[in-house]
């Protein structure tokens, strides 16, 4: 199909960031190939006819969500092999990340069909950066688990990160997930607990907010009443390999005093998970090392 200047659209799959919030921040080229494209599958064809009307754009929209993403995969490469520009949205941001999109990219590698991806807004960089916190690496985990020990085991990984975390999360489970950082934090040690969290919420919307602390005054604010609006929740990541060698050596120098004074290597063992903000069960069983050799 032909733009307005003339120039040729390609017969290809276009994957369209779409704005977060603000409709401020869709890009002139996803604007320009929303208006080129054949026609236009999305998330939810509700939410992208408001955006394509507030556009002046009129194309026809096919519904492509998670539980439908494999089946129309096949229809949409099958339009791209006959010669049309087809653009993919979710309902908000970059599709692929936490939203339908990815399986259409590997359907499309798969079937040597080309595509192109369009970059544009997306709630997980513009978190991270407004974050304040480390931004040299970083841990994506979109939607954790909502029970049982997959959930467990997301979020023993995510505290064992020593990338930045980042998590998205339905204020109406905030409270709960937070709570649960905070008892896994608490285990082990403390300390741990006052690791810097910030929470994001409504992001490039009118009523944007950001909410700075520690996992233990967030989980303590959000207790009793969840937060209005779409949330992205960020964790310090855990402390570097380097300063964990040089927290044992304390810890073995701390342990080896106490057990000298004769203190039981129960008590030794808290006393130093506390002092230096280590794992108990970690420092109890090293504890018992040295009392052993000693």
């Amino acid at each position: 199909m032909e733009t307005e200047t003339g120039s040729k659209t390609e017969a290809k799959l276009y994957l369209c960031p779409t704005p977060i919030g603000n409709l401020g921040d869709i890009t002139m080229r996803t604007a320009a190939t929303l208006a080129a494209a054949d026609a236009v599958y999305c998330e939810d064809t509700r939410n992208t006819l408001r955006l394509l009307n507030a556009l002046g754009i009129k194309k026809p929209l096919f519904s492509c969500h998670e539980h439908t993403e494999q089946r129309t995969a096949a229809a949409i490469i099958a339009e791209v092999r006959s010669g049309k520009a087809i653009a993919f949205v979710s309902d908000a941001g970059m599709p692929g990340v936490s939203d339908p999109g990815a399986r259409l990219v590997r359907e499309c590698i798969r079937e040597n069909v080309p595509f192109e991806v369009l970059p544009g807004a997306s709630a997980m960089v513009t978190a991270w950066v407004a974050s304040g916190l480390d931004t040299e690496s970083l841990l994506f985990m979109g939607f954790l688990p909502r029970s049982g020990a997959e959930r467990a085991e997301a979020i023993a990984r995510a505290l064992r990160s020593e990338a930045t975390v980042c998590l998205y999360e339905s204020p109406l489970r905030v409270g709960a997930t937070l709570n649960d950082l905070l008892e896994a934090l608490r285990e082990r040690s403390e300390s741990e607990t006052e690791r810097r969290c910030v929470l994001i919420r409504e992001l490039t919307k009118l009523y944007e907010e950001h909410v700075r602390g520690t996992v233990k005054e967030l989980a303590e604010r959000y207790r009793e009443e969840a937060p209005k609006g779409e949330c992205v929740l960020l964790l310090e990541g855990a402390k570097k390999a380097a300063d964990e060698y040089e927290a044992g050596a304390k810890c073995d120098a701390l342990l080896t005093a106490l057990l000298e004074e004769g203190i039981s290597v129960r008590t030794a063992s808290r006393i130093a998970a506390d002092t230096l903000g280590l794992p108990k069960n970690a420092v109890y069983k090293r504890a018992r090392e040295i009392g052993e050799r000693e």
